[in-house]
C-alpha cells in the first residue's frame, strides 16, 4: 500500500510538472480559440432575443385583435338582446 502511495505521488507531480510546462502555451492557444466562440455565442443571443421580441410583439398585436373583435361581438350580440327584448320585459 505505501508503495502505491508512492507512486501516486510522482505520477502526481509528473503530471503537476507537466501541466505546469505546458500551460503557457495551451492557454494562449485555448483563449485565441475562445474569444470568436464566445463572441459568436453573444451575437447569436442577441439575434435570438430580437427574434424573441419580434415575435411576442406580433403575438401581442394578434392578441389585442382578437381581444378587440371579442368585445365588438359582445357588445352587437347585447344590442341585439336589447332591441329583441324591450325595457321593462327583462323576464321578471
Amino acid at each position: 500500500m505505501a508503495l502505491l502511495k508512492g507512486k501516486n505521488v510522482i505520477i502526481g507531480l509528473a503530471i503537476g510538472i507537466g501541466v505546469a510546462v505546458i500551460a503557457p502555451v495551451v492557454v494562449p492557444i485555448i483563449a485565441a480559440a475562445a474569444k470568436p466562440l464566445a463572441k459568436a455565442a453573444i451575437k447569436g443571443g442577441i439575434k435570438a432575443y430580437r427574434k424573441c421580441r419580434e415575435m411576442m410583439a406580433e403575438f401581442k398585436e394578434v392578441a389585442e385583435d382578437v381581444v378587440a373583435e371579442a368585445k365588438a361581438e359582445a357588445s352587437e350580440v347585447q344590442q341585439e338582446q336589447e332591441i329583441v327584448t324591450p325595457p321593462g320585459e327583462g323576464g321578471k
